[in-house]
């Protein structure tokens, strides 16, 4: 750190240490390590000069956290075989995937919360900073700006700091000051900063998993959001949530659009209330603008805003995280693509397991389900990760979303992680995981995908409704859901059972119940009222109706838990059946009941159509068609 300002006017030390992009270059020294600040606060000028005058230097090694490649330091890394100098990168990001896969080898793999300590405890000492600052107040103080992250560390610790000083950059309230009198050489120069539009890839799929992320995530929440398309989408999702809070890695155009609707203030967060926090922007020079001066925002350094220990002090914290691809049993890669601009290691592990220490916390990730490629689909949900490297393991892995579906694998076993895995790949490759799943001894090999292989889950079919204070949510089965069907039988009183089954029955096998839940939703449906959390719920209620083929008709079944008859859910579970049906081409519905069964009887007669009856056998057998209404 500089020792020229001792007993010097702040003002005066800064014209004293004001030099020439050229100039301030020159101080640095062959052998040395020189950290970069990173991201969309590049010091874009002096990397411009360092890499004109990078034939000078031998054994420099750069570190930083990502570049956007201002000028290419890596292109003189690869030309000069490393001879020149070399570059450290804690976080990967390129524009295209072939520039990815050539910076493989710059990467130090590192949770972000960690990398500020390696800077202050020396084990990896910084000879020189050279970090992007707006100008100082009048107080000498000058903002990081839009990229504290790891600066801050490389800042304090660095034997010698240059700062690039921009009108530009914004003043970002919070832990983002340095003064001047703690740099030794200043260079004025002004240029605008690095804007990056929100990438576009798969954005139609994106607006299909923003549903469900936005069906997971209460009003009152605190988020955290990855760079993608979906997590972007995800934001525009929440415009009907309120009183969200904000605490997250990045800052990104989405949020701010949010807290200008008002959706986004910060009120219920729990910890720093008031204040959205972040350690880093990307996005448009609209953001920047909003962020100067902003008293609503606060910049820390990583191993604040990535502290496991810091997130998991927010209410409802919510982390949304975008995966490249995904197991079987839930090991999970994040390695950037064209689709995420940015990956690595970095700080998704740090959020996933903060999130779900928060009360009422959770963690979300994204995945599409194919990446279309010249040589076709390939699924991102794989049998086993292979070759990929591991980012979250599958013990931290809680939500998966794709466009198929939302799942909750956690508490699960590998068999339940397998079927729920496969319930929201893409279809053309549901039997082929399957089939792969049985030969690992992941899944009995005596099971069977059926109809799901193909089967596109109806989101449109979900409802919550509340019952005595109580959310019940009404939805298609899952395949994830055998196990909780199965409960809800064990548990339905004797009487109820011979009502349902036409027999007294005390085994419910799992190969029976596997037919309901495993549907294609168009021919075979199963409808389930469940209560209490995603992934956790309890089956309180069974809806379902299978075609018969030789009439085109559809035959419906229900069951009641004890505790929620008269509540209504027959009602509801048999309009949308009959509606579901009607939708498919099915003529018309057919029940099969006790005749001393009254709820039964007229819970099928609530039906808008004109009713049938009969007995066959000493059963009741009650038809409706669609064509014939009621009088």
């Amino acid at each position: 750190m500089s020792h020229l300002s001792s007993g010097i006017y702040w003002a005066d030390a800064y014209l004293q240490k004001s030099v020439s992009p050229e100039r301030a270059v020159s101080k640095i020294r062959s052998g040395q390590r020189v950290y970069i600040g990173s991201g969309c606060g590049e010091p874009q000028k002096l990397i411009t000069t360092l890499v004109e005058k990078s034939n000078s230097f031998s054994g420099l090694e750069i570190v930083r956290l990502f570049g956007r490649e201002t000028a290419s330091l890596t292109a003189i890394a690869d030309r000069t075989h490393d001879t020149n100098l070399n570059v450290r990168s804690f976080y990967l990001g390129a524009a295209v995937d072939s520039n990815i896969a050539s910076q493989q080898r710059f990467i130090t793999p590192m949770n972000m919360s960690d990398i500020p300590m390696l800077f202050t405890s020396r084990r990896m000492p910084l000879h020189v900073a050279i970090v992007q600052v707006s100008p100082p107040d009048d107080f000498g103080w000058m903002s990081l700006g839009i990229s504290v992250d790891i600066s801050m560390a490389a800042v304090r610790s660095a034997d010698m700091v240059i700062v690039q000083v921009n009108n530009k950059m914004p003043r970002i309230m919070g832990q983002s000051f340095i003064h001047v009198n703690d740099v030794d050489w200043i260079v004025e120069h002004d240029e605008d900063l690095i804007a990056v539009e929100p990438p576009t890839e798969g954005r139609e799929q994106a607006q299909e998993m923003g549903k469900y992320v936005a069906g997971l995530i209460e009003d009152g929440a605190t988020l955290q959001l990855g760079l993608a398309a979906m997590s972007q989408v995800t934001m525009q999702a929440l415009s009907n949530k309120n009183d969200l809070g904000v605490h997250s890695q990045f800052m990104i155009d989405d949020i701010m659009h949010l807290y200008s609707t008002g959706n986004i203030n910060n009120k219920k967060k729990g910890f720093n209330e008031g204040k959205m926090v972040a350690s880093m922007a990307i996005g448009s020079a609209n953001l920047y603008e909003f962020l100067n001066d902003n008293p609503a925002v606060d910049f820390h350094p990583s191993d604040y805003v990535n502290s496991p220990f810091i997130i998991s002090q927010h209410n409802r914290m919510v982390s949304i995280n975008v995966a490249r691809a995904m197991d079987l049993t839930g090991q999970t890669t994040a390695e950037a693509t064209s689709a995420t601009h940015f990956g690595g290691v970095s700080g998704i592990p740090d959020f996933v397991r903060g999130a779900r220490q928060s009360p009422g916390g959770k963690s979300i990730l994204l995945l599409f389900s194919v990446t279309h490629t010249e040589k076709g689909l390939v699924s991102n949900i794989v049998p086993k990760l292979e070759d990929m490297v591991t980012v979250v393991p599958r013990g931290d892995v809680h939500y998966v979303i794709t466009e198929y579906g939302a799942i909750n694998l956690f508490g699960k076993s590998i068999q339940e992680r397998v079927i729920a895995m496969i319930s929201i790949a893409h279809p053309d490759f549901r039997g082929e995981l399957f089939e792969r799943a049985k030969d690992l001894g992941y899944i009995g090999s005596e099971r069977s995908l059926g109809e799901a292989a193909l089967a596109v889950y109806p989101i449109k079919l979900e409802e919550t409704i509340e019952r005595d204070g109580e959310q019940i949510l009404i939805r298609p089965a899952k395949p994830v859901d055998e196990r909780r069907i199965q409960e809800h039988y064990y548990n339905l009183p004797e009487k109820d059972v011979e009502s349902r089954f036409f027999c007294p029955k005390t085994i419910f096998a799992p190969d029976e119940i596997e037919s309901q839940s495993y549907v294609d939703y168009i021919n075979d449906l199963t409808l389930v009222a469940i209560t209490g959390e995603m992934g956790f719920g309890k089956v309180v209620g069974v809806g379902e109706f299978i075609k018969i083929e030789a009439h085109n008709m559809a035959e419906v079944a229900f069951s009641i838990s004890e505790g929620y008859q008269g509540k209504g859910l027959g009602r509801l579970f048999i309009k949308k059946l009959a509606a579901v049906a009607r939708e498919n081409g099915i003529s018309g519905l057919i029940a099969v009941t006790n005749p001393g069964n009254r709820a039964m009887i007229n819970l099928f007669k609530s039906l808008p159509y004109k009713v049938k009856s009969n007995l066959e056998d000493g059963d009741m057998v009650l038809t409706c068609r669609f064509s014939e209404l009621a009088e």
